[in-house]
């Protein structure tokens, strides 16, 4: 990543008497292995021999940590000016914890180019470009107020090198916009003035279901689930979009403890051979699932559109709003496969490669466990998805980075916003939950569970990384034991169901 740092226009100026060397245009950028040399020598001149911070040099660990980032600001001549460090908080796996060091700005081009707060900005961007969640820095006295202009926000202090220095934060709102863009208008949607929870006792679900994955049909042991796909991507991957259109509904029915026995759609296509592929991807799923199609609606000549409908049957549904302060969250989600072409970071794509038979038993561990709560992770993400169980619940959540099953191939930050194809939250007094103990689940880190049968691949990973709590919101619990709010209050503002 380079960010451009020109000045104004027109030909250089004789500097006035006194005045310092004339201003030149710089690049930020990362850095190669001879330029984190030039930065390197820069930070001994300073920290070593300017300000007497170290003894002989200041290389520690990160400058041996493979994943350490160093960017630079370089001179048109290729003259390093000055440079800052970033890298992972925890040694191996990388959870989204990351702090940025040894900012340095070479003694003859301070004050005049802006070379340190573009260093700063330019590391704030390259964080967040690679989905650190967390992101820190400890900085001297002199160097707090061009931060805070900044907008880093101050933690307290420590000591480094025997000097008093600044601990400080960015604030990243990554995980706060996902939930924010996927669901934070229904509340002005749905009940702009108390219209439609009060048209009807049962608008919405009815006092127990609001909000939730399914509704009960009244006087019937049926549930029903309606979702839609995104209207671009029907257009861009019509086979995706009809098997996706099954998926994300039968996750639906499975939540709310159901067993599907059929679904209906409705579709739009701007022709016949448009709808056929659509189709194609309907038909493939449902064969897959082993549910029949009942009915529908197509319409040609229109925009790609298509919603689908899933019935399920249960008579006792288990509610997104069946959590209490103090409840276990536990995660449980397939972490097979990979992201799905031209969706990378936004969807996993862990079903196209399941058997029929896989998906149905994956489909059956929430009716099967019955826990206390639960709810399928959706567009909203991970983390959405706990919030909206946590608001419906009337409670808050707190969730233990480290023990959150995930995927090798996915960073933090994107796993917790994506839709990962298969993915259960649920919640059970501490201890209580099935989920990780299901036929053919793994207990991943955290859990104490048995694990899947040896020579069979596992289904799904499960484990309990979370706790309900009284306070409102989601926050994430880091290895060092700090809390960072994501999610400050509810998702939907729909409420308690």
């Amino acid at each position: 990543m380079s960010v451009d740092v020109p000045f104004l226009t027109g030909a250089p100026r004789a500097p006035l008497a006194g005045a310092g060397p004339v201003p030149v245009p710089y690049l930020v950028h990362e850095a190669d292995a001879a330029e984190v040399q030039a930065y390197r020598v820069l930070r001994r001149e300073t920290f070593v021999e300017e300000q007497g911070l170290f003894e002989g040099h200041d290389l520690d660990d990160l400058d041996l940590d493979a994943r350490t980032v160093v960017l630079v600001a370089r001179a048109l001549d290729g003259t390093v000016l000055g440079g800052v460090r970033l890298a992972p908080a925890t040694p191996d796996t990388d959870l989204g914890w990351w702090t940025g060091s040894r900012l340095v700005v070479a003694r003859s081009a301070r004050g005049q180019l802006g070379i340190g707060p573009a260093l700063v900005q330019a590391a704030c961007a390259h964080a967040e470009a690679r989905g650190v969640l967390r992101f820190e820095a400890t900085v001297q006295p002199a160097a707090e107020r061009m931060f805070a202009r900044l907008g880093w926000e101050r933690l307290g202090e420590t000591t480094v090198a025997g000097v008093t220095h600044a601990r400080l934060r960015w604030p990243i709102g990554r995980i706060q916009r996902a939930s924010d863009a996927a669901k934070a208008h229904l509340e002005a949607l749905l009940d702009p003035f108390g219209g439609w929870v009060n048209a009807h006792p049962l608008s919405l679900g009815g006092p127990d279901y609001v909000g939730d994955d399914g509704a009960p049909v009244p006087g019937t042991d049926v549930i029903a689930a309606c979702d839609a796909i995104l209207p671009a991507m029907v257009e861009r991957d019509p086979e995706w979009a009809g098997w996706c259109a099954i998926l994300v509904n039968l996750n639906d029915i499975s939540a709310m403890g159901a067993t599907p026995v059929g679904v209906l759609d409705s579709l739009g296509a701007r022709d016949a051979s448009f709808a056929r592929r659509i189709l194609s991807g309907l038909r493939e799923a449902t064969e897959a699932w082993g549910v029949p199609v009942l009915g529908g609606h197509t319409q040609l000549g229109v925009p790609a559109s298509l919603s689908v409908t899933a019935l399920g049957r249960t008579d006792s549904p288990v509610r997104g709003g069946g959590a209490r302060a103090g409840h276990a969250v536990t995660v449980t989600a397939d972490l097979s496969g990979g992201w799905r072409r031209g969706y990378d970071g936004s969807q996993w794509d862990s079903s196209s490669g399941r058997s029929g038979q896989e998906l149905r038993a994956l489909g059956a561990l929430v009716p099967t466990a019955r826990p206390a709560a639960a709810k399928d992770i959706s567009m909203a993400g991970l983390v959405g998805t706990i919030g909206m169980m946590a608001e419906a619940s009337g409670v808050g959540a707190e969730l233990s980075v480290a023990d959150i099953p995930r995927p090798g191939a996915s960073g933090m930050a994107d796993w917790l916003t994506c839709f990962p194809g298969f993915g259960m939250v649920t919640a059970d007094a501490p201890g209580a939950s099935r989920m990780p103990g299901m036929p053919g689940v793994v207990a991943a880190a955290g859990s104490s569970s048995r694990t899947a049968a040896a020579g069979h691949p596992p289904l799904a990973a499960s484990a309990e990384c979370g706790t309900m709590t009284h306070q409102r919101g989601v926050r994430l619990r880091w290895p060092d034991g700090e809390l960072t709010t994501v999610v400050e209050s509810t998702v939907t503002g729909l409420g308690r169901a």
